[in-house]
Parts: structure tokens; C-alpha cells; sequence
């Protein structure tokens, strides 16, 4: 009976390392995909399908002003997306080996991402767009804390051994 916890703790395990190596970034990425494939055709907007289902209203908000501001499914992908990359930031601070393979992760992520914004018409919307920005900040911002840590945990400052 005591094996039950030490396997379902194993699997804690295992999931936790999965998601401190899997890039977050992917997350916003699939979100979109999601959209694209099973929102539909845009209705009659004339836009590409894609760009219809992005400009789908969830809900509007009655603002002070008396306008009414309008929250899309194109801004709830890129709001997850912040998100992630928030939670991708603070992850970036371990200098751990699972932290150095998140960073090539975020890389695929970014180069895939490039090579959809240029070859796929679904990906040219400027949701994809700053997803893809997102994923570059991931890698560029990810690596610069990685080192800051790292040299910070090494006791390296100034180039000085201290």
C-alpha cells in the first residue's frame, strides 16, 4: 500500500519535469491552431477564415466613456500567451540542465512559428504575429536571465571569480 504514494509521486514528478522542460510558449500556439481548424469559416466578413474566428466577440464591457470595449478570441489567445510568458520568464531564473532544454524548446517554437508566419495564410494575422514575437522574447530574454543566474550562483561577477 505504501508503493501507491511513491508511484503516484513519481508521476507528480515526472509530469513537473515535462512542464519545466516543455516550453509554455507552445500553449498559446495550439490555442490558435485550435481556432483556426474548428472555429469555422469567418461567417460573411469576407476576411479569411482565421481572421473571422479571431474577431469573434466573447464578451463586451460597457466602459465610463459609453462606448462599449469589445474582448476577442484574438485577444484571449494573446492574453494566455502573455501569461505563459510571464510564468516562462520566472522559470528562466534555474540554471538547472532542464532549464538549458527548455531554451532550445523555445527555440523550435520561435523557428516554427517564423516558418508559419511566412509559408501558412492561416498564421499571416497579426494574433500569430505577436505570438510569434512572444516566442521570441522567450528565447532571447530566457537565455539572458539563464546567464544572469548563472553567474550569480557561480559567484562570477565582473568576469572575477569572487
Amino acid at each position: 500500500m505504501a508503493m501507491m504514494p511513491r508511484r503516484a509521486a513519481a508521476k507528480q514528478g515526472l509530469a513537473a519535469k515535462i512542464l519545466t522542460v516543455l516550453p509554455l510558449t507552445l500553449f498559446p500556439f495550439f490555442l490558435y491552431f485550435f481556432f483556426a481548424l474548428f472555429g469555422g469559416d469567418g461567417g460573411d466578413t469576407g476576411l479569411a477564415g482565421v481572421q473571422g474566428v479571431l474577431d469573434r466577440s466573447l464578451f463586451t464591457m460597457p466602459m465610463i466613456s459609453g462606448v462599449g470595449w469589445e474582448f476577442r478570441i484574438g485577444d484571449l489567445i494573446l492574453l494566455v500567451g502573455l501569461v505563459l510568458l510571464a510564468i516562462e520568464l520566472i522559470k528562466a531564473t534555474s540554471a538547472k540542465s532542464s532549464s538549458m532544454m527548455n531554451h532550445v524548446g523555445s527555440m523550435a517554437v520561435f523557428i516554427l512559428a517564423m516558418i508559419g508566419f511566412f509559408v501558412f495564410s492561416s498564421c499571416a494575422t497579426s494574433v500569430f504575429f505577436f505570438l510569434m514575437l512572444m516566442a521570441l522574447v522567450d528565447v532571447l530574454a530566457g537565455a539572458m536571465i539563464t546567464i544572469v543566474s548563472a553567474r550569480r550562483d557561480f559567484g562570477v561577477g565582473d568576469g572575477v571569480a569572487q
